[in-house]
Order: C-alpha cells, then structure tokens, then sequence
C-alpha cells in the first residue's frame, strides 16, 4: 500500500502550488497530479455542480490506485470534501483558507483575504472565519477573472495587474497587515503581490500546511513510502499542457487527459 501514489486534484494548474509543496516534503512519494482546468473555475459553479465534478476527479484517481486524496481546490473542499468523505474509504486532505494564523497575529486588527466565490459563499469559510476572526474588520475578496487568467497563460499580463491593484485597494484602504489567499491558483501571484503591496503586510497561503498533513495522516495510516528509489509524478490536464509546464519551470512532463 505505501507504494501506491498520493492523489492530488484542482479545478486547474492552480493545485500544482500544492503538489510542490509535498512533492517537497516527500520526495520518495509517488504522485498522480489531476487538472480539471476545462471545467475552471469552480468559484462561480454551484454546490451540486462542485459535488459533481469532485466526486469525477475522485474515482479517476481511485481507478490509479491512489492511497490518499488531496482536494488541492478550496472551492471543492470547502463544498465538496464532506460528501467525498462519507462515500470513499480513502484519507482527504482538504484545503482552507489560513484564517487562523492571520487572525491571531494581526497588529491592525484588519485582514484581507482574496478567494474565489464558492469558497467565501461556503458554510466551512463562514464557520471558520466566525470561530477566529470575530473581532477582526475581515475583508473578503472575490477575485474573479484571477484563475482565468492563470488558465490562459497571461500570469503576468497587464489584465492581472489591473485586477489585482482594484481587488487589493479595498483592503489597503482598511489598513490590512496580513492577505490570505484563499484560491491554490493564488500563490502563483506572489511575486506581483509582492510588488503591489506595502513591506508591512504579510501573505499566508497553505501549501507547506497541507503538505506537513499530508505526512502525518500517511503517517498515521502506515503509508509513507519509505523507499529512496526516484518517485514517479504523472501530472494531467485536460487544458492546454504548455499552461502548467511553464508554472513548473519545464522540470516536469505535462500529460493531456481527456476526462
């Protein structure tokens, strides 16, 4: 069972900022990595339509065997990970928006935090954000249009950088000292974020988080592959492959799979 590979699904490229981070983490796992990027985004997709197309990844990488699923998608998890968990035997791992830190160290009392739709609309954000961030002047986000463009290789365009300074005045504006991001598309902005915002406020995102869990429920059900031989890491999308090659450096071989 160790050998059998982790599962790890997205609405699109976006999860591949989770799958660094526990490719990172456990180098000798084996990796089947799912981009569903012709159904992205997910955000402005209803619950049942997110059920739908969560529970497809699923059984896709239940029929590769995979010993542990990772809902790389906040949207998904946030409104999916409860049925998936019920109707498969299989560990998830979800994906949350990193309230909890943000809340507790902000000096302004004021936080920001950038999501998709269908993850600040769900019952799991809201029931999180009112057990540690009560007291905090939150500012939520939609960033619609972000994933498009992500999907559609122009990162770095000039369409992303107007959006992002019209989605970031808001929260600047209210003198914000730490921005969650709240999409796995997101941290592939870091770097413009970077630039746009001033030194004093902080970006969380929960890659390394996910990954640290990852370990402990392997750990946990006896799954950790502890052989030092190369792992294999098959990465799909039924997007345009050239996308998500270029969000891992050309390091890894993009596969398109019609699912």
């Amino acid at each position: 069972m160790s050998k059998l590979p982790i599962g790890i699904f997205d609405s699109g490229v976006g999860g591949t900022s989770i799958w660094k981070e526990i490719h990172s983490l456990l180098p000798n796992e084996n990796t089947i990595y799912l981009a569903d990027s012709a159904n992205a985004p997910y955000g402005p997709k209803g619950k049942e339509a997110i059920i739908k197309l969560s529970i497809k990844n699923t059984e896709y990488l239940l029929s590769k065997d995979c010993k542990l699923i990772v809902v790389a998608c906040n949207t998904a998890t946030t409104n999916a990970i409860d049925f998936l968990r019920k109707t498969y035997s299989v560990p998830f791992i979800g994906i949350e928006p990193a309230i909890k830190p943000a809340a507790l160290q902000t000096k302004t009392n004021a936080i920001g935090i950038l999501a998709t739709k269908g993850t600040l609309s769900s019952a799991l954000f809201s029931k999180t954000s009112g057990l540690f961030a009560n007291n905090i002047n939150v500012i939520e986000q939609v960033g619609e249009g972000i994933v498009q463009l992500i999907e559609s290789g122009k990162l770095h365009s000039d369409e992303m950088i107007v959006l992002l300074k019209l989605y970031l005045k808001p929260m600047l504006d209210a003198n914000i000292d730490y921005l969650v991001l709240g999409c796995t598309h997101y941290p592939y902005l870091m770097p413009l974020l970077i630039d746009l915002l001033p030194s004093n406020v902080k970006i969380i995102d929960s890659g390394e988080a996910v990954a640290r869990q990852t370990k402990a429920i392997l750990g946990q059900y006896d799954l950790l592959n502890t052989e030092t031989v190369h792992s294999k890491n098959e990465l799909f999308t039924n997007g345009n492959p050239v996308v998500m090659q270029s969000l891992l450096d050309g390091k890894f071989n993009v596969d398109y799979l019609d699912f």
